[in-house]
């Protein structure tokens, strides 16, 4: 008799993607995670997920974690040596050893800690604490300065506290939607299927979307305005003067609770519609309609994001968009305010435990002397240092300049995402000790450090992280930390102790009573002082405590002590954390781009989210069935631009800015300006590289893009880059792609990655289908393209060959060294058909364009025989490709889709629900609907046609 299965157990946790905050349910059976789903009670999602979130469970599994993560501690003896073990205590002490002796020889700002908005709120204060307590410097950022820095800037500058006024509820209540500087159905698809719900239930609702690309959340507008990059200031003042020369404004709302709107109205009289229109690029008439249903089609709810933020004048975008807020009184009502949508898990929680450069503890200013001393009385210090820290650009560029001897990086890449990687990589290499604390081993920045220290992620963290609604949930683990990965906390905590007793200068200064800065046994213990450190401020969160958020569920800040339950929307009586109670509005120039478009760098480049992956891809990276919806990088132009270029879709580019290059292929897009250019962030040199003319290596997208900063904010403008676009002259073109054990794949793309380096382009990337059960029995593929000007050497291809499996005798090839023609090809018998499983195409790979959805697809490939080795694009006679993948949930692919859609009648929504019901697809995360929408509208019914 069998015995049956133990019983699974059934963990609350919350996704560790965008700032939505989405609750899981993580299912797990004797320590290992099985499945996850959403969190039905969750007031975040309800139960959705998006397509990374549901598949969470696939990038825990056992075979992720063996060939991806980091999963013991690691040093280097030498720069670029392999770095080999150590025990805990060993490298905790050395880490102690080396900063405190830097800390001796150069004082404390030379050492600087690099942390992300993916950071639990404990691991964060603990890191605040460790940094601005005991070695006594500033020199404290994270990827938030990437992030949400502008947005917390705006908020500071017209409300006077970084505290998102609005909540997700607003979105049933407004009846005017302005989405300005955001793709949310790629970036936050959960957010977009509520909005999807609130325009259903409330079909007089008004879309307006304001963004230089027509997006999927463009096709979705009422009102579509695609401004020129950079000028949303201009946008936003042209919209006010209509507002005020229309009578659209609220005099009693601004006598009474704002301040400095006379010098506003002063300004944007020059702003006429007319000269905003040619300013931005957009119809006069769209802009004045825009502004009446702002001011007249109330409430008014606007979102935002990285449009706004990544920019060299990022607050003032921030402060002109709450301006229209200010001066129409939509704020503190049901469905109005100015709502940024936060771009990581919790780079709230980091905001509100000060760690950050310029910030302390509970929304305290650190240039503020009161503030700092409030602060050093919690800690038990005797102060915290006025010196204003070094923010995340800043940090690299003085590590660069030998200026910082020590670099701590922490749950970040920054090897990947900073701007201006040469810069970057320059600061790597010439600081004298760099630590990375990190969940996985494969990121571009773990190469450059001289110690590795495991770090526990999601389904194994404990603590809380705060949404971008001011909601705080409780992260608890599913399972156990692999290998032996430490929680963040904890690592600071223990450094913290040891670093205490190499600094007797710095623990002299302790007050009376105080015998450690780091106490703490528990994330819990943690928490509660945090908590305290609210006690009055905006944040309040006195009333909290880790057994009500078990008890009770997530809750808004703020939530005083007596309080019975969180604040949902801030404001409502019209009273600001200011020194006068009142807001002020921002009257701030407009400012072009930092790097204006010329002769020379003709494109302006943005950079942004794909709907299926997560900034490096470090997690989402693992798994195929993610790149199905965008499978390689490329980058997008307008197809007028790509004809002027004499390309087609697929050629290869040069893409090249004043810091950088990378080639790519290009693709074209219709719902991109002429003149204009989009290459996915996602895309580091982990994924897309080669080498340049000297032999260094590619560093991906971020080698193109700037490190100007907004002046009050310090983020810098990563969504502009002046580049050129010339055609790469690479004729010699090498493709393969092999399927693997799920067990071996993820290692033979790290394999394969060192030989990236060997052409002037190279891409490799992953494809697959993984199950809910993928073990060593599940398959994933992985994908490399090369190109150059001349064929590879023997040896190359010999060592590529065997690494994807095509060196044995069960190999069919056709070889002709004298023209630089290989191809290989490995088949093997499925039941009663023979399937491609490994191939590679060198020289001349046209025929990829036929056999890559022939592996890819498992199609039988018996009846081709050795056409398998013809050469051409031209694929034998009867093979179709299924097309582009629309569906990640269900592999529904535009194919599909297109060839049903004829059949379904009706209205859009009928159609649609048809579609999800013959096909499945846009049924379970829902991310595709707005694709579907499209391709609805694109492909009428037979009854509609005849």
């Amino acid at each position: 008799m069998s015995t049956p299965a133990p019983e699974a157990t059934v963990t609350r946790a919350t996704c560790p993607y965008c700032g939505t905050g989405c609750g899981v349910l993580i299912e797990s059976r004797q320590g290992r995670i099985i499945q996850v789903k959403g969190d039905p009670q969750h007031p975040a999602n309800f139960g959705r997920l998006c397509t990374k979130g549901s598949t969470l469970h696939l990038t825990a599994a056992d075979h992720v974690s063996r060939q991806a993560r980091l999963l013991t501690p690691m040093a280097r003896a030498t720069r670029g040596a392999e770095p080999t073990p150590l025990s805990w205590d060993t490298a905790l002490e050395q880490a102690a050893d080396r900063f405190a002796r830097i800390i001796r020889e150069h004082g404390p700002q030379a050492v600087g800690f690099y942390g992300s908005g993916q950071l639990l709120t404990e691991d964060y204060y603990v890191l605040n604490k460790l940094v601005k307590g005991l070695i006594g410097t500033n020199n404290l950022d994270t990827n938030s300065r990437l992030c949400m820095s502008s947005a917390v800037a705006g908020y500071k500058a017209t409300l006077g506290a970084d505290a998102p006024p609005a909540c997700y509820d607003d979105f049933q209540h407004a009846q005017t939607l302005f989405i300005v500087g955001a793709n949310t159905a790629w970036a936050h698809p959960i957010l977009f299927r509520r909005i999807e719900d609130a325009r259903k239930a409330n079909p007089e609702m008004k879309l307006i979307v304001a963004d230089p690309r027509r997006t999927e959340t463009a096709d979705m507008a009422d009102l579509f305005l695609p401004i020129r990059p950079g000028t949303d200031v201009a946008l936003f003042h042209g919209m006010l003067n209509v507002l005020i020369s229309e009578g659209l404004t609220d005099p009693d709302y601004i006598a009474r609770h704002t301040q400095g709107f006379e010098a506003l109205a002063t300004l944007v009289q020059d702003w006429t519609p007319q000269q905003a229109a040619a300013t931005c690029g957009i119809p006069v008439d769209d802009l004045v309609l825009a502004a009446r249903w702002m001011g007249s089609h109330t409430p008014s709810l606007s979102l935002y994001c990285q449009g706004l933020n990544q920019s060299s004048r990022g607050t003032d975008k921030n402060a002109a968009l709450i301006n229209l807020h200010l001066a129409t009184g939509q704020i503190g009502k049901p469905g109005a305010g100015p709502f940024s949508l936060t771009g990581q898990p919790n780079a709230m929680g980091g905001r509100e435990v000060g760690g950050m450069a310029n910030l302390l503890s509970a929304h305290r200013d650190l240039a503020n002397p009161a503030h700092r001393e409030e602060v050093a009385a919690l800690w038990g210090v005797d102060e915290v240092p006025a010196q204003p820290g070094l923010t995340a650009v800043e940090m690299f560029e003085a590590a660069a300049r030998g200026e910082i001897k020590a670099l701590w990086i922490a749950c970040t890449n920054p090897a990947q995402s900073l701007p201006d990687q040469a810069t970057v990589r320059g600061a790597l290499a010439r600081a004298e000790f760099v630590v990375v604390q990190e969940a996985f081993a494969t990121t571009a920045t773990c190469a450059h450090a001289d110690l590795l220290l495991p770090a526990t992620t999601w389904g194994e963290k404990d603590g809380t992280v705060t949404n971008s609604e001011r909601r705080i949930s409780r992260v608890r683990p599913a399972a156990g930390p692999s290998g032996e990965a430490r929680h963040d906390w904890f690592i600071f905590t223990d450094f913290g102790r040891r670093l205490e007793a190499r600094l007797p200068d710095r623990t002299a200064r302790y007050r009376a009573g105080t015998r450690t800065l780091f106490p703490y046994t528990s994330p819990e213990s943690v928490w509660n002082e945090h908590r305290e450190s609210t006690r009055g401020r905006d944040l309040d969160i006195t009333g909290l405590s880790y057994a009500l958020l078990d008890s009770a569920g997530p809750q808004q800040w703020p939530m005083p002590q007596g309080a019975a339950q969180g604040t949902a929307r801030l404001y409502t009586d019209g009273v600001f954390p200011t020194a006068d109670g009142r807001a002020r509005f921002a009257a701030m120039p407009y400012e072009p781009v930092a790097e204006a478009q010329d002769a020379a760098y003709p494109f302006s480049l943005n950079t942004g989210r794909l709907r299926d992956q997560w900034h490096g891809m470090s997690r989402t990276g693992t798994l195929g069935r993610l790149f199905g919806h965008v499978s390689e990088p490329v980058v997008e132009v307008n197809p007028q631009d790509l004809a002027r270029l004499g390309l087609q879709d697929g050629a290869l580019v040069s893409v090249r800015s004043r810091r950088g290059e990378v080639i790519v292929p290009a693709q074209a897009n219709d719902g991109m300006a002429e003149g204009q250019a989009y290459i996915a962030m996602h895309w580091g040199a982990e994924y897309l590289g080669g080498a340049d003319a000297d032999g260094l290596p590619r560093q991906g997208v971020n080698a193109l893009t700037q490190p100007r900063f907004c002046p009050t904010s310090k983020q810098p403008e990563l969504k502009h880059a002046a580049v050129r676009i010339e055609p790469a002259t690479l004729p010699w073109r090498l493709t393969a792609l092999v399927w693997l054990p799920a067990d071996q794949a993820l290692a033979v793309r790290e394999a394969l990655k060192p030989l990236m380096t060997a052409f002037p382009f190279a891409s490799c990337v992953p494809f697959g289908r993984e199950g809910d059960e993928t073990g060593p029995g599940s398959r994933v593929g992985v994908l490399f393209r090369a190109a150059a000007a001349t064929a590879a050497d023997e040896a190359l291809l010999a060592r590529l060959l065997a690494l994807m499996g095509l060196a044995g005798d069960d190999v069919m090839r056709y070889t002709d060294w004298h023209a630089g023609q290989h191809r290989a090809m490995r088949l093997a018998r499925d039941g009663e058909h023979m399937r491609l499983q490994a191939c590679l195409l060198a020289g001349d790979d046209a025929a990829a364009a036929w056999l890559r959805p022939l592996l890819q697809d498992d199609l039988p490939v018996e009846s081709h025989g050795r056409l398998l080795l013809a050469p051409g694009a031209t694929p034998p006679a009867g093979l179709a490709s299924r097309g582009k993948q629309v569906c990640t949930c269900f592999n529904v692919s535009e194919t599909d889709i297109e060839a049903t859609l004829p059949h379904c009648a009706g209205t859009d929504d009928a159609r649609l629900a048809a579609l999800q019901g013959k096909l499945k697809c846009g049924t379970n995360c829902g991310s595709c609907i707005p694709a579907l929408r499209k391709l609805i509208k694109l492909h009428p019914a037979l009854e509609a046609a005849a």
